[in-house]
């Protein structure tokens, strides 16, 4: 376990987080704070880039990812409370700036120090238990990006399972999309919907009070699909409910 006295930690606090779920910043704060974290927001962060690079648009994705990469240079590790744009901090890009002499070590250093939310407490941190309390039946939809990319399985689950009162239910079919997708979504929004109506099916049918995930762009299609159904299910942030109780 890392000693949290020696931690600083810069928040990246996502396009969505920041101009719709700001609730999701203070929280991740708030849970990183109450262990003994330094966190720090640099005030220059935009987008990550990642819509441009999903629609094929890798020249402009790579003027915003230049941004972050000097914005972030100086951060002790970088926190995301999303792991689709974690993943793309992470993953690609090492991959967009491959043959770049200036930028690509810069993404090769980025990439060594940048963690979704739940990973750097469990991973970073050492910590499965935040002192969080949460009363209720809590279903968890892990998002691809997060799943695929990051492999992160088990990160979120443990420290829901840490939170005193909370029942974790099983979730059907849990590992398949949302049907959110950034883009996709609205590129194809039949199937986009289709894939909704599976989810909100199987949210139902776990019986949950709350659903929970880790990237705010899955729970607002998952929201909307409640709200549109009429059906009294709550969809918030994993860090939402690990800062319930403070």
């Amino acid at each position: 376990m890392a000693d949290s006295s020696q931690i600083r930690a810069s928040l990246f606090v996502t396009c969505l987080v920041d101009q719709l779920f700001p609730e999701v910043g203070e929280a991740v704060v708030g849970v990183l704070r109450g262990q003994g974290v330094r966190v720090d927001f640099p005030p220059g962060q935009t987008c990550c880039g990642q819509p441009l690079f999903n629609s094929g648009f890798r020249k402009d994705a790579a003027e915003l990812g230049r941004r972050v990469l000097d914005e972030f240079e100086q951060s002790a590790y970088v926190v995301v409370p999303s792991g689709s744009c974690a993943s793309m901090m992470k993953v690609f890009y090492p991959e967009i700036f491959r043959d770049d002499p200036v930028y690509g070590p810069k993404a090769k250093a980025l990439s060594e120090k940048v963690y979704e939310f739940s990973q750097f407490l469990v991973k970073v941190m050492g910590v499965e238990d935040v002192g969080a309390s949460h009363e209720g039946k809590v279903a968890y939809h892990p998002s691809c990006h997060l799943l695929r990319e990051l492999e992160a399985k088990e990160e979120p689950v443990t420290l829901l399972e840490g939170v005193e009162g909370l029942e974790h239910v099983p979730l059907e079919d849990a590992d398949t999309c949302c049907g959110f997708g950034g883009t996709f979504s609205v590129k194809y929004p039949g199937i986009s919907q289709a894939m909704l109506d599976d989810k909100v099916d199987n949210v139902v049918k776990s019986g949950a009070s709350t659903v929970t995930a880790c990237d705010a762009s899955c729970l607002m299609q998952i929201r909307g699909g409640l709200r549109r159904r009429g059906v009294g299910v709550e969809a918030r942030h994993l860090a939402e409910i690990l800062w319930d109780g403070k």
